[in-house]
């Protein structure tokens, strides 16, 4: 039979509770979110053509490429030059980076897509002591997982909170578990991307406790990783000591080797990103759901911002990315991504 599940309220709230978090009273944008920076003696002036570092994930990533791209575009459209860092998911690599970039002056701002939320405070400090405007990207700086609320004062933020996306993929989750047929709890295995992977950690514990929490049993939280080889790999795992499973989420790159494994199983899937694939895949109906933040328009976001900041214009200090960039709070199904368009491909 097929058993409903539901994300109790409790989980609800939190979600709400975790987005609010980000916001405060004094001079809020159009999005909620707190104002910062004023014009200053030593802001750009309009003309004076500036430079962005993007510290990014991995130039191999397609999502940081996304990032990278929406950067590039308003960079180039705006009196910008920006040059992306590759640290090859190594957080000690991206900390030198920084570090590297303070000293030499290169940049007047830099555009943070941490590896290590906590190793990158130190150079970030660094950065903001040089004057140089830092804007977070996509994942929080500073030890909580759970908010956009600045955590290094003097930054700006524009976060997707690794706890808010776990419970999304969660929320999916348990909504995909109502489109198959189970026998007793419904089986949902969670492919965490790295492990020891600061925000994977963080998301997968999330995702974890709110599956559960909202009644299915959890079997596996295997590494799935962000290719379409280590899916496939981990979807060979699975299926050997869980042939029943009945939901799989994962990065939307590792579910992209793992679906095909699945053909003639009753199988429902919620990916994480929201790729051109992803999108096929549940416009076509294979997925249930797949995360879908508007990667590129958050990293032209993370520009804008940027550039705004360093020119002495006063820009909010904390966005949540899913809910200043789309309608349905990043949680893409066959229905709510209708009229969407992926940017970016895996």
């Amino acid at each position: 039979m097929t058993r409903a599940l539901r994300l109790p309220a409790a989980i609800a709230v939190a979600v709400l509770a975790l987005a609010l978090a980000s916001c405060s009273k004094p001079a809020t944008s159009a999005s909620g979110t707190a104002a910062s920076g004023s014009a200053s003696s030593g802001a750009a002036a309009a003309s004076k053509k500036l430079s962005i570092g993007f510290f990014g994930f991995a130039k191999a990533n397609s999502f940081a490429e996304a990032t990278w791209a929406g950067i590039q575009g308003y960079a180039a459209t705006h009196n910008a030059t920006a040059t992306f860092l590759d640290s090859n998911f190594d957080g000690p690599t991206q900390v030198a980076q920084l570090q590297d970039a303070v000293v030499s002056k290169r940049f007047n701002v830099v555009i943070v897509q941490a590896n290590d939320g906590s190793a990158m405070v130190a150079p970030v400090k660094q950065a903001i002591a040089a004057g140089i405007t830092v804007v977070i990207e996509f994942t929080p700086v500073g030890g909580q997982y759970n908010t956009a609320a600045p955590q290094v004062p003097g930054t700006i933020n524009i976060i997707d909170p690794p706890t808010v996306n776990g419970v999304g993929l969660a929320k999916m989750g348990l909504a995909a578990c109502k489109t198959v047929p189970t026998t007793g709890k419904c089986q949902v295995a969670y492919l965490q991307g790295f492990a020891n992977y600061p925000l994977d950690t963080a998301r997968t514990a999330a995702a974890v406790a709110a599956l559960k929490a909202g009644g299915a049993d959890v079997i596996s939280n295997l590494v799935g990783g962000y290719t379409a080889d280590s899916g496939r790999a981990a979807m060979q795992n699975l299926l050997q000591a869980h042939p029943d499973v009945n939901v799989v989420i994962g990065s939307s790159q590792a579910l992209e080797g793992a679906t095909p494994l699945a053909k003639g199983k009753k199988i429902a899937f919620v990916g994480n990103g929201g790729s051109t694939q992803a999108f096929a895949f549940v416009k076509a109906g294979t997925w249930y759901g797949d995360y879908d933040v508007p990667e590129k328009a958050e990293g032209a976001k993370a520009a804008q911002l940027g550039l705004d900041k360093a020119r002495g214009q006063s820009v909010p200090d904390s966005s949540v990315a899913c809910q200043v960039l789309t309608t349905f709070a990043c949680l893409g199904t066959k229905q709510t991504l209708q009229g969407q368009t992926a940017t970016y491909s895996d």
